[in-house]
């Protein structure tokens, strides 16, 4: 989206302002800001959506970034009800609204992406990846991404290269200046289950990650070995931690087969890091996962 208006808004705190180039981003950015004007007009949720009899989920999903395409007509009538009344400040927020409109890449794959996350995922400035049976998908091969479409059931050949298609699509935004911070921990048992499928993928793949944690500024990879450090607490399954410019922007993914839930109350939120960091604690130092990743194809 390089070639994007950018829009310039105060941040909450009302002091700098944050540049904006793309629809993710400027999403966030209006979910953080029109949260923080109806924290400052001293009003929950159910008041706001009340005072324009609304739902309650309508104005959330502002809040959360869930709402794809923000009328301006509805951020208006909040700014009415939060009282805020400086023109300038209006404007520029009505001006993210319309940036934040702006339709992304993955619009032309509706047909196999699912849900909200890869354009959350566009907009983050931070990653925190957990995978106990798959390798990351910005972190996947072509063959790889439509050997797992293959393996989930999808069966129509138009389809998966479909499927492949919009997951090189996604791994663009690692090539990005303004990459984001990838961390992913993956549990070996993904790349023996691989192994079990076709070792020439799994060769393949292996490199792979030994390459991008070994040469990536903006991607670090630790391996788990679970079936070494036994019960551990990843094992409720994968999930992905967004992290954004605004601290209070911060998200939890969990993956669905058909889409996922998104968390973004702060107790979850602890709850997920403090998972994250556990698993950080018992996987195998970053600086040694190249030698290992490659022990297991030489």
């Amino acid at each position: 989206m390089s070639g994007s208006s950018s829009a310039a808004i105060p941040s909450a705190a009302g002091h700098e302002e944050v540049d904006v180039s793309s629809g993710p981003v400027a999403r966030r950015q209006l979910s953080a800001q029109m949260k923080a004007k109806r924290l400052d007009a001293g009003m929950t949720i159910e008041q706001a959506a009340d005072e324009l009899e609304w739902s309650s989920t309508k104005v959330s999903n502002l809040e959360t970034g869930r709402s794809k395409h923000p009328a301006v007509s509805d951020v208006r009538l909040l700014l009415d009800v939060y009282r805020v009344t400086d023109d300038r400040e209006r404007e520029a927020l009505l001006d993210l609204t319309r940036q934040s409109r702006k339709r992304g890449w993955w619009s032309r794959y509706d047909d196999v992406l699912t849900g909200a996350y890869t354009a959350l995922e566009a907009g983050a400035t931070s990653l925190r990846l957990w995978e106990p049976q798959f390798v990351p998908g910005l972190l996947q091969l072509p063959e790889y991404a439509a050997t797992v479409a293959q393996a989930t059931l999808i069966r129509d050949p138009d389809a998966v290269e479909r499927v492949v298609e919009a997951r090189v699509q996604r791994q663009q935004l690692l090539t990005r200046t303004d990459a984001p911070e990838v961390w992913a921990i993956i549990d070996v048992h993904a790349l023996e289950l691989l192994a079990a499928t076709d070792t020439s993928l799994h060769r393949r793949q292996v490199e792979h990650l030994a390459n991008l944690a070994e040469d990536s500024n903006s991607v670090t990879i630790q391996l788990l070995e679970a079936s070494t450090v036994g019960l551990h607490p990843g094992m409720g399954g994968p999930f992905a931690i967004l992290e954004y410019g605004d601290p209070g922007s911060t998200m939890v993914f969990l993956e669905t087969d058909t889409d996922g839930l998104y968390l973004d109350k702060k107790p979850e939120i602890d709850r997920y890091r403090r998972i994250f960091d556990r698993l950080v604690s018992k996987s195998m130092d970053p600086d040694n996962v190249p030698a290992f990743l490659r022990s297991l194809i030489n």
